[in-house]
């Protein structure tokens, strides 16, 4: 089968678009982390007053060690830690009187430790109380529970049983509950019956609010993109229940990891550590693992950015023993006969191909047949090589443009970093002393030929390098900025409007709906 898997119709991809990343985890209001309540809706408001119709989120999976996205427990589920307490008390699920003080609604960062500890004992309160929710809300979790069965019920006892075992890694567990023997299980799903059941009503709580923030997101014309790495973490409920097909050793352990060598993020590469694919087996049935994980992606979101493109015609492979990803070696991946198959399994994606770092001309041959927008970032634009094909005089249409990524600096802390010699071709592009270079580059960005223009908050607001979102290779501090709830005013709205009509990059439907 030879169809493209280019966008589809309904996400208006045809036209030029622009739009904002942001994870949830950084919107302002109380409870220590953004989430999915007041906070939410009104972001999505402040995008359709600024003209822009779409909100670009990190992976939205349940997180572990290092509070990463791209490190979370599962490939399917939802991270409890951004479900909305007030919306429980509003549910009957929480008496108004246990919510904790929100003296913290203007922190500039999430406080992991806290704020896992506070929702835990608000979520477990929840859960108690479910009986005294509605019949319609029973009713939809009883829906949720069968409709996602393929999943869910692993990754209810995968997260019970951590727990009880005292959170290690799986590979440390029992070697009966490690080789997944059915004795084994079925024991401890009748011993463990309510911690499942607890973490299966948190996906079940989480569900229902994203669903509703994404529907209003529709109404208001904003489209979400979502983010689906290449690799899921090894200390995972997809790995430890779908050993097979991963590169393991009898006890679970990968002998061989995953990264990339050495680019401009770091000189001595980066090594992710999750898992590698055995893509042979894979084949075996048609890729039926990463259909369900897609389908199940798009549930949630109305485009997604498949994180590592260039993953699926060759990755590097990392032997697990060493320290850093320097020593790897390239190995070929599935390429054009997995995007076939999900094309027959599940037919046009909208998919947007992340082909950033060293991009071969096979990468770049795959994604063009396949009909993908790749992806240019500004920050890499000025390094005066004429070919460059980040500079917006080489732009193309069929892409998606950033002023930065989440793995980038904000544009402010980049330029402070250039040499003199790349901050003058900045300047002399843009026209500019450089005083305002992040709304510089923000207008760069509008301005390019590319379908979509996306850029960091941070660069919205102006923000130096302390607002960093993640810095790689480095395995703390980060995912924890936030922004206040005052920061995104009328002003940048409509600045961004103006730039918005200026470049063509606004609607022509009426987004002025309310929330209802």
């Amino acid at each position: 089968m030879n169809q493209p898997l280019g966008p589809a119709p309904d996400i208006e991809s045809q036209r030029r678009r622009a739009g904002i990343l942001c994870h949830p985890t950084s919107l302002p209001g109380p409870f220590g982390i953004g989430g999915l309540g007041e906070s939410a809706y009104r972001f999505i408001d402040w995008l359709s007053t600024a003209g822009l119709s779409a909100w670009q989120v990190l992976p939205l999976g349940p997180t572990g060690y290092g509070d990463s996205p791209y490190q979370p427990f599962s490939a399917f589920a939802g991270n409890p830690l951004l479900i909305d307490l007030v919306d429980l008390v509003e549910k009957g699920l929480l008496h108004p009187d246990m919510l904790p003080l929100s003296e913290d609604c203007d922190s500039s960062f999430v406080d992991y430790g806290q704020v896992i500890q506070m929702k835990r004992k608000m979520l477990n309160e929840a859960y108690a109380n479910r009986q005294r929710a509605s019949g319609a809300l029973r009713e939809g979790f009883a829906q949720f529970r069968d409709e996602q069965a393929s999943w869910l019920a692993d990754y209810g006892l995968f997260m019970a049983l951590k727990e009880q075992l005292g959170g290690g890694p799986w590979p440390e567990w029992p070697t009966s509950l490690v080789r997944r023997d059915p004795d084994a299980l079925a024991d401890q799903r009748a011993h463990l019956k309510e911690e499942i059941d607890y973490h299966v009503y948190a996906q079940f709580l989480f569900e229902e609010q994203w669903q509703r923030l994404h529907e209003y997101a529709r109404k208001r014309g904003i489209s979400i993109i979502g983010d689906l790495p290449i690799f899921v973490g090894h200390d995972s409920a997809d790995v430890w229940s779908h050993q097979e097909l991963f590169v393991l050793d009898e006890m679970g352990q990968p002998s061989v990891v995953a990264g990339v060598p050495p680019d401009y993020f770091s000189p001595t590469g980066q090594r992710w550590g999750n898992p590698l694919y055995r893509w042979t087996i894979m084949a075996d049935d048609g890729y039926a693992w990463w259909v369900r994980r897609l389908r199940r992606t798009l549930e949630l979101v109305d485009q997604v950015r498949i994180d590592h493109f260039r993953g699926f015609v060759n990755y590097w492979e990392v032997p697990a023993s060493e320290p850093t990803a320097t020593n790897g070696r390239w190995l070929p991946g599935p390429g054009r006969a997995f995007f076939d198959a999900i094309a027959s399994a599940l037919g046009t994606l909208p998919i947007i191909a992340e082909d950033l770092g060293m991009i071969t001309p096979d990468v770049t041959e795959l994604r063009q047949a396949l009909g993908l927008p790749g992806m240019t970032v500004l920050q890499f634009a000025f390094d005066g090589e004429i070919a460059n094909p980040h500079i917006p005089h080489n732009h193309v249409r069929r892409s998606v443009v950033y002023t930065g990524t989440h793995d980038n600096d904000t544009t402010c802390g980049w330029y402070q970093e250039l040499s003199e010699r790349e901050a003058h071709r900045v300047r002399v592009y843009t026209g500019s002393d450089g005083s305002d270079i992040s709304w510089q580059l923000i207008r760069l960005a509008m301005s390019s030929v590319s379908d979509l223009a996306v850029f960091p908050v941070q660069d919205v607001l102006s923000l130096g390098s302390w607002a960093r979102m993640n810095s790689p290779g480095k395995a703390q501090a980060n995912w924890t900025w936030r922004f206040r709830r005052d920061d995104l005013s009328a002003e940048l709205a409509a600045a961004l409007a103006d730039l918005a009509v200026v470049t063509g990059r606004t609607a022509s439907d009426d987004r002025r709906a309310s929330r209802g």
